[in-house]
C-alpha cells in the first residue's frame, strides 16, 4: 500500500503510527514533494469513488484565491478541478491511502487506517 502524507499534518503522523504499530508493509509519498500528476490523481480519484471536490481542502489559501467555492461540481467542471488539485498539491485532503486490494480511502480517523490495513488481509 502507499499513503500520500504531508508530514506537518497530524492526521498523516497518526496514520503513520498506526501503520507502523501494525507491522504494515507501506511506501510513504511526501505528495507535496513528489506531486502527483493528473492521472495519478484520476486514478486515485476513481479508486477512492470520489470526485475531485470531494477530496479538496476549501478552507487553503489557494482555494480561497482561485475561488473554488464558487466553481461548478459536475461532470464539465471535473478536469478543472483535477488540473487545481495537480498545480496546487496542497489542496488535497490527506492522508490517503490506496490499499493492496485495488480501493484506496481517506484515512482521517484511526477506523479508516484499520479498514485500510484490512483490505491488504482479504
Amino acid at each position: 500500500m502507499e499513503i500520500w502524507i504531508n508530514p506537518a499534518c497530524s492526521k498523516c503522523r497518526s496514520a503513520l503510527t498506526l501503520l507502523d504499530a501494525e507491522g504494515a508493509d507501506y511506501t510513504v509519498r511526501r505528495y507535496l514533494e513528489d506531486v502527483p500528476s493528473e492521472d495519478e490523481i484520476r486514478g486515485v480519484l476513481d479508486r477512492l469513488g470520489l470526485e475531485p471536490w470531494d477530496i479538496t481542502r476549501t478552507q487553503e489559501a489557494a482555494a480561497k484565491e482561485l475561488g473554488l467555492r464558487d466553481w461548478a461540481r459536475d461532470e464539465s467542471a471535473r478536469d478543472r478541478w483535477i488540473t487545481a488539485l495537480a498545480e496546487h498539491p496542497k489542496l488535497i485532503q490527506r492522508p490517503i491511502i490506496t490499499a493492496d486490494d485495488g480501493t484506496a480511502l481517506v484515512a482521517r480517523t484511526d477506523e479508516a487506517v484499520q479498514d485500510a490495513l484490512s483490505r491488504g488481509k482479504s
